[in-house]
């Protein structure tokens, strides 16, 4: 996680917390003259459209106070989604057994995107089985990773 991550996970997660919900995970994409700030909240009831906006006005209120991005931004707050994404080891531990896509930011044995069941996790690794090959991806080489919701 880039600093800047840490930095806005240590200002935000505590705010979400205290409003009930989980801080699931933090983006933050810079697109040109205008980057999107993405916040994904959880709670074990689910979330529903008020919870974001309440999230929202309360994190909008601590960013222009704390003033921590410097570019123009847009704050979007969601729920994860079935297709959720992965940022914590804990939270590739919870979905062992799930089917994942993952998108590396360097090419690892000759390619950067993996689609598989998720195996495991061994310390600072993570084990996708893909065609009855497994691969340990080094969890710091992880672009992105998101949950393949199962519609069965």
């Amino acid at each position: 996680m880039s600093s800047k991550l840490e930095q806005l996970q240590a200002l935000l997660a505590p705010v979400v917390e205290a409003l009930g919900y989980q801080c699931w995970g933090i983006e933050f994409i810079s697109q040109g003259r205008h980057s999107l700030l993405r916040v994904y909240i959880d709670h074990a009831n689910g979330i529903l459209i008020d919870d974001c906006e309440k999230v929202s006005r309360q994190l909008s209120g601590v960013l222009d106070v704390e003033d921590p991005i410097s570019v123009d931004y847009t704050l979007e707050v969601s729920s994860p989604g079935m297709d959720r994404p992965l940022f914590t080891i804990e939270q590739y531990v919870a979905h062992v057994g799930d089917q994942v896509k993952i998108k590396l930011r360097s090419p690892f044995e000759g390619r950067r995107n993996f689609q598989g069941l998720l195996r495991g996790v061994e310390e600072q690794d993570v084990v996708v089985l893909v065609d009855d090959h497994e691969y340990l991806l080094p969890i710091d080489m992880i672009d992105k990773a998101n949950i393949i919701p199962r519609f069965d």
